[in-house]
């Protein structure tokens, strides 16, 4: 047996109530997690919560709960039981020494296997392998084993005396180390082809999965990128230029969805691919403004960036989905959220005012400088009208004085380049 989810498995739910999460919160929570598993290609068949009153460390909701659960799961045909907390590498060895034909997971397992089903190019393929490695090896059990057939020619074979399951730890430590090296030469070449781009204004799109980032992409620049009504559709991060008017272009990029509760293996495996918002001089942050959870999708994103270090860079507020809800909800949302933009992205409405508002964001972060430059300097005189708005032109004997107007780090670079 292996820890993959297979098509239209039965998967049975369970979400625990403590003294921190209440019921109405659990319950939101493992709708989502039924969004999930629908995304892995399953069928939940059943949801349980279960009140605790202290976290068991053995079986995270007690003995006697769990042996009730597996048998429940038995009763309904459920292949997979799927808890929505985190489980310890102790916790599910031993649900599955109690539940010998039934797969035991918890929400970042699920999550790592739909990474793993969408993973498309070598980045994000190794990223989500490296993750995916790193929260197998604590949990190994006999359910996961002879890993040599699944991951044929990685490492040596085992010598005599070696378990099963010692080769196969063995074998992801080989897997983990080569990974770790191929994401370094990863991300050398994302810093080189960053360097590049560092003269220009660069928009980052971020938000919680399935708020219309990838649609909200599309509308802006045309660009053909992939849309589905689910969770963590795409996981590479696609930049376009976008001509926002005469004067005014970015370099706008979409990067994967982010979630509550997201592994923090996945989130430091995936730092090439998140170094787009990292280097950002703008964040956009896309949210649901039809959905009842929108505070709670903001404060997920602000932990995620402030995981990544992100937190100084400059945000703007999108309210997406405007089209799906009343006109009174949206100006009480938007009481919320002063300096936000509300728009549909899927109708192309209000787009031409987010762009506004990013020029704006862009101008506040302007400056603009004189330059003289001597005519036998021609290339330097070209370079320094690239990329910015040149508001003065003056031709004089010897010089040319140029007054122009650009992004920060651009003038920053033509004023090292005329020095």
């Amino acid at each position: 047996m292996d820890n993959k989810i297979s098509e239209q498995e039965k998967v049975l739910l369970v979400g625990v109530i403590s003294q921190i999460k209440k019921e109405s919160v659990v319950e939101e929570h493992l709708q989502e997690l039924c969004l999930l598993v629908k995304t892995a290609g399953a069928e939940v068949v059943g949801k349980i919560t279960q009140k605790v009153t202290k976290i068991n460390p053995a079986t995270l909701i007690g003995t006697g709960k769990a042996k009730q659960i597996i048998s429940q799961a038995e009763g309904i045909g459920a292949q997979i039981i799927i808890f929505d907390d985190e489980l310890s590498p102790a916790q599910i060895k031993n649900y599955h020494k109690m539940a010998k034909n039934i797969k035991i997971l918890d929400r970042n397992g699920l999550i790592l296997d739909i990474f793993k089903k969408h993973a498309q190019t070598k980045e994000a393929i190794t990223q989500v392998d490296l993750a995916y490695m790193e929260y197998l090896l604590p949990r190994l059990t006999r359910q996961w084993t002879h890993l040599e057939r699944q991951m044929g020619g990685i490492g040596t074979r085992a010598g005599m005396g070696e378990t099963q399951i010692e080769i196969d730890r063995r074998l992801i430590r080989t897997r983990i180390s080569r990974l770790k090296k191929e994401l370094k030469k990863i991300e050398k070449e994302r810093g080189t082809q960053s360097l590049k781009r560092k003269s220009e204004y660069r928009v980052s799109l971020v938000g919680y999965t399935n708020a219309g980032k990838s649609t909200l992409f599309k509308a802006l620049t045309g660009a053909n990128v992939f849309i589905k009504d689910q969770l963590f559709a795409t996981l590479d991060t696609t930049i376009r230029k976008l001509i926002l008017d005469s004067s005014h272009k970015v370099l706008l990029s979409d990067t994967v969805g982010f979630i509550r509760k997201l592994p923090h293996n996945l989130v430091a495996s995936f730092r090439s691919t998140l170094r787009e918002v990292l280097e950002a001089d703008l964040i956009v942050i896309v949210l649901d403004i039809s959905s009842n959870e929108i505070d709670d999708h903001l404060d997920t994103i602000n932990n995620v960036l402030e995981d990544m270090g992100a937190n100084d860079v400059p945000v703007l507020h999108v309210l997406n989905k405007a089209d799906k809800i009343s006109d009174d909800k949206i100006e009480k949302v938007k009481r919320s959220f002063i300096d936000s933009v509300i728009i549909s992205a899927q109708h192309h409405l209000m787009i031409s005012e987010l762009k506004k508002k990013i020029v704006e964001k862009m101008e506040s972060n302007f400056q603009t400088v004189e330059l003289q430059i001597p005519y036998k300097d021609g290339k330097i005189i070209a370079e320094a009208q690239q990329g910015v708005k040149v508001l003065e032109r003056n031709f004089e004997d010897h010089i040319i004085r140029l007054k122009i107007r650009g992004a920060k780090p651009r003038i920053k670079q033509i004023i090292s380049g005329v020095n």
